[in-house]
């Protein structure tokens, strides 16, 4: 997956805030105790919504303007020292979520949650793939789906092992000087280096240390996160140019984080707000190790 084509991920990241914010706000409405067929229907009614314009305004946007082909697969597990898999899982895990979150606002069982819920993510990504499939300039990649796979597996298996989330991804980013070399690959502004510079974003497993150890007097709010990154990279892989050479590598994290969902608030706003930006990684002292062999201790890292 190439984030160069900024038309398609522009419409899949709108979707995701969409659906985010809509379902991260749905558990601090009042939630039904009992099946609620209404609600159940206003929340398939909205997300098919959601999915089925996006993936109607892709194909015209987007796959209309490119040549069709057969049905295939691509094999792009070594680009981008698989950054872009990350962002999968994490949009995979995030979907999933959020559909389980409001279909346990509608009371619907968590069996069903798992089913419909858990796996929102992973049918619409997968839809993604399918489109890319019949692309003649892309194609389907199993690295792709797998990613999604994870994403959905790590939800649905912290609900049957735990019956919560212990375990959260976050997301965290800082603007390189990489994206002012390939700036219509990188990005040209903020939020599209956001999306599209790799080499800026870091991807977080956040796990909520009370969680494992509730008879303990650990702040409940206090998180242990584990993160990866990779820097160095102008292109997919690696390779040189008269003009641009890159010498990519990757980095591994240790830092804390704090879970905003176990802050102790009454404000039914702050409670939301919280809810809804708790996939961004609090900046706080992080140790690096990277594959060239150095170790950095940075005060604040984001």
């Amino acid at each position: 997956m190439d984030f160069s084509n900024r038309t398609k991920w522009f419409l899949i990241t709108l979707l995701l805030i969409s659906v985010f914010i809509y379902g991260q706000n749905a558990p601090f409405l009042k939630k039904s105790d009992t099946l609620n067929k209404k609600r159940r229907t206003s929340v398939i009614v909205t997300e098919s919504i959601l999915a089925g314009g996006t993936l109607l305004a892709l194909n015209e946007l987007w796959y209309k303007d490119f040549p069709q082909s057969n049905f295939h697969f691509i094999n792009d597990n070594k680009d981008w020292k698989q950054m872009d898999k990350m962002g999968h899982i994490m949009t995979s895990y995030y979907f999933g979520k959020v559909g389980m979150n409001v279909l346990d606002w509608a009371g619907v069982s968590k069996k069903n949650q798992l089913i419909y819920g858990a796996t929102y993510g992973f049918a619409f990504l997968t839809a993604v793939e399918v489109l890319d499939g019949f692309s003649k300039q892309w194609g389907a990649s199993i690295g792709d789906i797998l990613a999604n796979a994870t994403g959905t597996g790590l939800l649905v298996g912290q609900e049957l092992l735990w019956n919560e989330q212990r375990i959260i991804m976050k997301y965290s980013f800082n603007q390189t000087r990489f994206a002012e070399l390939r700036p219509n690959t990188l990005g040209e502004n903020y939020l599209q280096q956001a999306l599209k510079d790799y080499n800026g974003q870091t991807y977080w497993l956040s796990a909520n240390i009370w969680s494992f150890a509730k008879e303990s007097n650990f702040p409940k709010w206090l998180n242990v996160a584990f993160g990866y990154g990779a820097e160095g990279m102008l292109y997919s892989r690696t390779r040189s140019t008269n003009s641009l050479s890159q010498d990519p590598f990757r980095q591994f994290y240790v830092s804390l984080d704090v879970d905003l969902t176990k802050i102790k608030t009454k404000s039914k706003i702050l409670k939301s707000l919280f809810s809804v930006v708790n996939f961004i990684k609090i900046p706080s002292p992080t140790l690096e190790i990277n594959t060239k062999g150095k170790i950095k201790f940075h005060y604040l890292y984001f």
